[in-house]
């Protein structure tokens, strides 16, 4: 048996180790139960600790494994006309609540393996987004991406890619993904500038934001909650009110602005001018000072408002969602800039995963081909079997990088891979070639000087790739990704050892 060599040790090694950040270490695919995906925030599962991301394995002692699992015990339970006792078990923890309900949780299989699958592949909605009549530096693009990511994490959406892109003439843009969102949903989170004023005839008392908001009560029912709903205009309508707490400036301005103020007439209760709250300079709300608070450093207010809809469920959930933003406002402030959309895209996770499969059977099918010509062109067994398992490990690794990285794989990206297989099989072949040119050289002598051409291809290839980092508003920076990595581990790794395994075949 041949003594392996040291590059083919590296080759073996690093083999090993993709495999292990593809599926993990246990495998995955052999975990038992159903992946949380989101939870309801002001449910009771949620205020019990059930979040995103954990793993359920059984609910009252009964297994679950599949997603059928969960909602056969599930529908046995619920709805109910009194609190229920669940008892969800996870992967790492035991949650019980009481509800009526059926838990507001989303779900799906635990995937097979740690890779991530980009937009083209998942579905969603993609927009590509600068600000509106003014040239942002890359301090200041990064500065928008960061207040849109805490945005978009009070809000409770997950899964979200919010990252900074330029093109080659170095615009910034801000490159949003959404998985599963639709164009019309993601146009509107994008397009709200989210600036809040609280208003006392035409004197500012605060803005949203840590500068005048020290804290907004949320997902607490002593201090936000729905109050009342209410049949109105053949419809329903509910209110909601939560407490907010302003800083000491903000809350000596309302003391300063209110102690200028006389008393209601009609309402002799309250003062004579109401507290407006205005968003994106639309008068949202108006409330009404007590006049207790006239004159009084007071850092507690409540913002009440309402949501509108066909039936009170309808209108409990525009309430909820209304709230919702009403309190990230607060919460995060205004976005710094006006932005405007320069590309808005949906795609469909249908269409992706079909083009995944044509793309893999398509590869698989070419690989294959490959071989047999391989074999046919050099009547050696040993070398196209050598080829073939070289241009698998080639893309076992690539993979294996990327699940490490948190790269997300899209179609560009697989096309990438695709193009650093034929690349790489093309580098096999002009070595297989000079190892078997009838020149007075050694076989070492042979791969060397097959190498050295190999060598000028990979710097070739790199130059001509880095360009499309930014080329299209790093749209294109999947493939260029992937590429530059396939082509580097072709010259690092797999090269290397398939030149050694050919040497060992040729002697």
């Amino acid at each position: 048996m041949a003594k392996l060599t040291f590059r083919i040790w590296v080759l073996i090694i690093v083999l090993i180790l993709s495999l292990i950040s593809i599926f993990g270490l246990p495998p995955s695919f052999l975990e038992k139960g159903i992946l949380i995906t989101s939870v309801e925030q002001n449910s009771s599962a949620f205020e019990q600790g059930l979040r995103q991301g954990q793993i359920i394995t059984a609910i009252d002692g009964k297994s679950v494994e599949t997603i059928d699992d969960f909602s056969k015990i599930i529908q046995e339970k619920y709805p109910s006309d009194l609190d229920i006792k669940t008892i969800i078990q996870t992967k790492d923890s035991e949650i019980i609540f009481f509800s009526k309900q059926v838990p507001e949780i989303t779900f799906s299989n635990i995937p097979k393996t740690k890779l991530k699958a980009g937009l083209d592949i998942s579905g969603g909605a993609r927009a590509l987004v600068q600000a509106k009549d003014k040239e942002l530096s890359t301090e200041e693009v990064n500065d928008l991406v960061a207040i849109t990511k805490n945005r978009f994490d009070v809000y409770g959406i997950s899964a979200i890619e919010v990252r900074p892109v330029s093109d080659l003439a170095g615009n910034h843009f801000m490159l949003i993904e959404i998985p599963g969102a639709t164009q019309k949903g993601l146009k509107q989170l994008i397009e709200q500038q989210g600036k809040f004023e609280a208003k006392i005839g035409n004197e500012t008392v605060f803005i949203g934001g840590e500068r005048d908001v020290a804290s907004v009560c949320r997902n607490d029912a002593t201090c936000a909650a729905i109050t009342a709903c209410s049949d109105a205009n053949g419809g329903s309508v509910c209110n909601f009110q939560f407490s907010v707490y302003l800083s000491n400036v903000a809350a000596e301005k309302h003391a300063e602005i209110t102690k200028k103020l006389g008393i209601n007439e009609s309402v002799p209760e309250y003062l004579s001018k109401p507290l407006d709250l205005y968003v994106d300079d639309k008068l949202v709300d108006t409330l009404l000072i007590s006049k207790d608070l006239q004159g009084r450093v007071t850092t507690q207010i409540s913002i009440s408002g309402s949501g509108i809809g066909a039936t009170q469920e309808e209108a409990y959930a525009a309430a909820e969602e209304n709230m919702n933003k009403l309190q990230t406002i607060l919460i995060t402030g205004s976005l710094p800039y006006k932005l405007e959309i320069v590309k808005l895209d949906t795609i469909s996770p249908i269409l992706g995963k079909q083009f995944i499969k044509i793309i893999l059977l398509a590869g698989l099918g070419a690989l294959l081909a490959v071989a047999i010509v391989i074999f046919i062109r050099y009547r050696k067994f040993k070398e196209s079997m050598a080829l073939l398992l070289t241009s698998f490990s080639e893309i076992i690794i690539i993979l294996g990088i990327a699940s490490m990285i948190d790269w997300n794989l899209d179609l560009l990206s697989i096309a990438g891979i695709l193009a650093t297989v034929g690349t790489g099989i093309d580098q096999q072949i002009i070595i297989l070639d000079e190892s078997r040119i009838k020149v007075v050289l050694s076989v070492k002598e042979k791969l060397k000087r097959a190498f050295t051409i190999i060598l000028s291809a990979y710097f070739t290839a790199l130059v001509s790739l880095l360009p499309l980092l930014w080329a299209g508003a790093g749209l294109l920076k999947g493939f260029a990704i992937t590429t530059i990595i396939g082509i580097t581990i072709g010259i690092l790794i797999t090269r290397p050892a398939f030149t050694d395994i050919v040497k060992k075949i040729e002697e």
